[in-house]
């Protein structure tokens, strides 16, 4: 197997997604890719308390409108119907992070700080520690992960980074830790992956419409073909246990949608039943949104992995 590595450049970075980018570089099921990215925003630096930075130079352009994202790469022998296997094996932040008061005018309304001024905080992240420290010395606890891992949708044009879709993309789900494998349908030949917009530390729903934005040193990707795995959504298994996922613009339909993933998974580890699965669902699986700010809102169902004592049947 073979490791590749990917940095920051005006070939490799692009801010959308579109089924007729051409890959940077073609990759074998087994090989890994060890990623250096950018912060969502294209930052080169911390922010000033100016408020000002120097952003990567492409930033203006249409294609580059979104997040900044380190690809496409594709796998060779990738065809739709597939499922693209992500383990993700380390995730380093870099020093430095930013996080602000973001959100909608609708939002800010509710909550009665549309008219204040505006609030930013600068962090830095010591990964000795594995704890941010604001300019105003609030201290939280890091856990990293990417928000944005994905590949486009078969369909023409150049598609917005913001709405996570059922191909994966903007899922900010922060329990993708190291450790977890994301597992995505493949939507296009080759696949066509892209990952960055890397988070320091978020809580579920991410409602202010920002974690600890930040760029990231290190992120160690493995990419595996599926054959025989049918999925219409993401799925993952990752340290907490494992995790189905519904998108959706309205929160209920998403939540319905991770629920009906979670039984199918169930049916498949323990070979329950509809009515089984579902019952014992009740008892055991966590509904969390995953974030509600993205046009498109997620939720995710959360199995842990001491939640049921039956012995696996597959």
């Amino acid at each position: 197997m073979t490791t590749h590595y990917i940095n920051p450049k005006r070939e490799t970075l692009h801010g959308s997604f579109s089924k007729d980018y051409q890959p940077i570089i073609t990759i074998s099921s087994g090989d890994s890719v060890r990623y250096s990215t950018l912060d969502a925003l294209w930052g080169l630096e911390p922010f000033r308390s100016t408020g000002e930075r120097k952003v990567f130079e492409t930033k203006d352009s249409n294609e580059n409108s979104g997040h900044a994202l380190c690809g496409p790469i594709a796998i060779k022998g990738a065809e739709v119907g597939m499922s693209l296997v992500i383990k993700i094996n380390e995730i380093r932040p870099a020093s430095w992070g930013w996080s602000f008061a973001g959100g909608t005018t609708q939002v800010k309304e509710r909550l009665g700080v549309e008219d204040q001024e505006g609030y930013h905080l600068n962090w830095n992240l010591d990964t000795g520690t594995m704890i941010g420290t604001s300019q105003f010395n609030h201290r939280v606890p890091l856990k990293p992960f990417m928000g944005t891992m994905g590949m486009p949708p078969n369909e023409q044009g150049i598609h917005s980074t913001v709405p996570p879709r059922f191909c994966g993309g903007n899922i900010d789900c922060k329990e993708l830790v190291a450790g977890s494998i994301l597992y995505l349908p493949i939507p296009v030949s080759g696949g066509l992956f892209s990952v960055g917009d890397g988070h320091a530390a978020q809580g579920d729903g991410e409602v202010s419409t920002q974690a600890i934005e930040c760029p990231m040193e290190l992120v160690d990707l493995t990419f595996t073909l599926n054959k025989d795995l049918k999925l219409s959504m993401p799925r993952a298994y990752t340290p907490v246990g494992w995790i189905t996922f519904g998108l959706h613009e309205d929160l209920n339909e998403a939540s319905m949608i991770a629920l009906e993933g979670m039984l199918d998974l169930m049916e498949d580890l323990y070979g329950f039943k509809r009515k089984e699965a579902y019952t014992l669902a009740s008892l055991t699986v966590d509904m969390r949104i995953t974030q509600m700010v993205n046009g498109v809102k997620g939720v995710h169902a959360i199995l842990p992995h001491d939640a049921l004592i039956t012995p696996k049947l597959v």
